[in-house]
């Protein structure tokens, strides 16, 4: 039988922040927007930077982004665990501070070595952010009301991080210079330290435990074998041998893991964990949500710019109904949470996050800027409510000393949801190819398009059908057990 959360159960604390309350959450957010600002800021910048850098070809180009995204992926499981270890407080402060020393030498880099090692560099410091933010939220502030609301501003300023950058970096790259695209993030970054250090409560005893080696080992190598897999498929092929080589080698070391997990006596992340439903099927939710509102992002940029012949900037513009309406779902997200319960306000999102995505088959080749922003926006504003639903419900429950790790769990959909963009990607390929034959370039590329937001929408309402008979959500004040599916 499923037990899903009451309205009563996210009614039992006061749902005011204070003062300091929301300075703490501003600062933790903050850090998470620069993290999704960073990605998409820097992925408009790529033409100008190749060109001003003389990069050889667009594959090395596009280093400029993979080289952040890999050791993110990779090390996000590791530092989710370090940081219950060391301290949340400390790691966070090292990972912010030493993505704001690497964005200065990114935004000064002279050649192209230069700025894919900073580049790099900032990857592992986001990996140390990203876990560490969440966490912070989650100890700060109390399960109910105030974290839900918490989490809600966050998942906002996330999806605002990306229309922000959009368009930022247009008029940046435009108006000044690619390189303040990275050096704004030193300025960000500055402000951010000063308010952890005079914000983040300092870090309690730890319980002093060894770290499981093997299991970092294998997790970041796995991880980082199925991102690399994912990202470079689609220009080397996805039936080549680099990719199909990476994609067998992260679906070996990452069963390995769970292997050697499972009788490790102190793992990087316990079974136990990983079985419970609040768990598992939360982060498939996260898995579909973050897939198909990415993946449709991409086809969006696509379609505004392929067939529309929309310039960087107006593109960006573009995503504006996006980024209103994921902000509109954030200010709504825990009171509809504590009227309908996390469970529904989940199934809910997935519902308009779908509904608006597969509607998306009715852009035409000439324009609708109101179909645009209507359906955009729908898809932006359920994409929210999932996530907040989602982290909430994954990250309840748990004791202080597991939240680290939660906080990484939370964070990976990001990042594993790259399949979905892949699939995605490659609906558009075939079928434009299957098209190709039969009408014109700009036709045969929206046929593709208008396939692939169909099945994204019905993705998502596949993950709205796990949502509606997997998870279970124990009632208030109880802790499912793990072993319940």
């Amino acid at each position: 039988m499923v037990v899903t959360d009451t309205p009563t159960q996210q009614s039992t604390a006061p749902e005011s922040l204070g003062v300091r309350g929301w300075l703490t959450l501003i600062t933790l957010c903050s850090a998470t927007f620069l993290i999704a600002l960073d990605f998409s800021i820097v992925t408009v910048a790529l033409p100008e930077i190749g060109r001003d850098l003389n990069f050889a070809t667009t594959g090395d180009l596009q280093w400029v982004a993979t080289a952040c995204l890999l050791p993110t992926a990779s090390l996000l499981l590791l530092f989710g665990k370090v940081s219950d270890l060391v301290g949340r407080r400390r790691l966070f402060i090292l990972g912010v501070a030493l993505f704001t020393l690497l964005s200065l030498v990114a935004g000064t880099a002279a050649n192209p070595g230069i700025l894919i090692a900073a580049r790099a560099g900032q990857g592992i410091a986001a990996a140390m952010i990203g876990p560490t933010a969440i966490a912070l939220m989650t100890a700060s502030f109390k399960e109910g009301p105030q974290r839900t609301k918490a989490l809600a501003v966050n998942g906002a300023l996330l999806s605002l991080g990306f229309v922000v950058g959009t368009i930022g970096g247009g008029l940046i790259t435009s108006g000044l210079s690619w390189r303040w695209t990275m050096l704004i993030m030193v300025i960000i970054g500055a402000v951010i330290l000063v308010g952890a250090s005079t914000l983040l409560p300092k870090d309690g005893a730890r319980v002093a435990t060894r770290l499981d080696v093997p299991g970092a080992i294998l997790a970041s190598a796995g991880l980082f074998a199925l991102v690399y897999g994912i990202s470079t498929g689609t220009d080397a092929g996805w039936t080549s041998g680099s990719t199909l080589g990476a994609l067998i080698a992260a679906v070996v070391l990452i069963g390995v893991f769970l292997a050697v997990e499972a009788r490790h006596p102190a793992p990087l992340v316990s079974v136990e964990m990983l079985k419970r439903p609040t768990v598992k099927w939360s982060f498939v939710v996260g898995f579909f949500t973050f897939g198909m509102c990415g993946g449709t992002t991409v086809l969006l940029s696509l379609y505004m710019q392929d067939v529309l012949g929309y310039s960087a900037l107006s593109t960006g513009l573009g995503f504006l109904a996006e980024g209103v309406t994921a902000m509109i779902a954030g200010s709504l997200a825990s009171r509809l949470i504590g009227s309908w319960g996390t469970r529904q306000t989940m199934i809910a999102g997935l519902l308009v996050q779908g509904l608006g995505t597969a509607a998306m088959v009715w852009l035409p080749a000439d324009g609708n800027l109101a179909l645009l922003l209507v359906t955009s926006g729908a898809m932006g504003f359920g994409h929210v409510l999932s996530v907040v639903a989602f982290i909430t419900t994954l990250t309840s429950g748990l004791r202080d000393d597991e939240q680290g790790i939660a906080g990484a769990l939370s964070q990976m959909p990001q990042f594993v949801g790259a399949i979905g963009v892949a699939g995605l990607a490659a609906i558009v390929t075939a079928r434009s190819s299957a098209l190709a034959s039969t009408t014109t370039a700009k036709l045969a590329t929206l046929g593709g398009l208008h396939a692939a937001v169909v099945v994204a929408g019905i993705a998502c309402l596949v993950a709205l059908l796990v949502a509606a008979t997997l998870l279970r959500i124990p009632a208030a004040g109880k802790q499912e057990p793990a072993h319940a599916a």
